[in-house]
């Protein structure tokens, strides 16, 4: 992994800070938010390596921020807290959190837990969790069944195939050459029409969560959320 990109939450500006000078001495590069939404905004705008969060946060507390990144991600997510009972750990471990770091804690010891992670999530950068959450739209890869609210929809193979490739790799922008690569395979003859067709109904079909699907005019698509 060439460039690490850590997402640190905190209402605390000196504790952000403190966090932040010891990243760089491990040459990750840090972006902070200071509440709940902020966080979400920028998660939602950048890939991260880790997420590490304060469980004490205003405008949008940390349990609403963990439910909204797990329903779409698997980003390590190392939870700070004064609080330091079993019930609080067990409830934040429940939501899908990878480590818990009591307060006071040492910077040396966050550090090091973060490199735990990156080398696990590196061993498993293949896995892809059963299904894939975003708001309404639920992609179940183990039964191949894609639902809208509840309500399963019917797909061509191409069209389900498509949504996976994309939904798979949120926040890439994938030329239609490379859809058509990875989708249709090496050997398919067409034009990189055949990928606009199958966006286009693939959006119907999907509708009202087809707003993920973004065209990158003059390129491609991209999976946005």
């Amino acid at each position: 992994m060439s460039e690490i990109r850590l997402l640190i939450v905190d209402p605390a500006t000196d504790l952000r800070s403190t966090i932040k000078t010891h990243a760089a001495i491990e040459n990750f590069i840090v972006d902070e938010a200071a509440d709940g939404i902020a966080a979400l905004k920028l998660f939602r705008r950048h890939d991260y390596n880790t997420v590490v969060m304060n469980a004490d946060l205003e405008e949008l507390n940390a349990w609403h921020v963990c439910r909204q990144i797990r329903k779409s991600s698997q980003t390590p997510i190392i939870i700070l807290s004064r609080d330091a009972s079993e019930e609080l750990k067990l409830f934040f471990f429940d939501l899908g959190i990878d480590d818990f770091l009591s307060i006071p804690y040492s910077c040396k010891v966050l550090m090091a837990r973060i490199h735990v992670l990156l080398r696990h999530s590196a061993h498993h950068q293949n896995y892809t969790p059963r299904r894939l959450v975003f708001d309404g739209l639920c992609i179940d890869v183990i039964s191949r069944m894609v639902y809208i609210d509840g309500e399963g929809i019917l797909l061509t193979p191409k069209e389900y195939n498509l949504l996976v490739f994309l939904a798979k790799n949120h926040n890439r922008a994938f030329s239609r050459d490379m859809i058509l690569r990875d989708v249709w395979g090496e050997d398919f003859f067409g034009t990189d029409r055949t990928v606009d067709t199958h966006i286009k109904t693939l959006r119907e079909n999907i509708k009202p969560y087809h707003k993920y699907i973004e065209t990158v005019w003059g390129y491609g698509y991209i999976f946005k959320t």
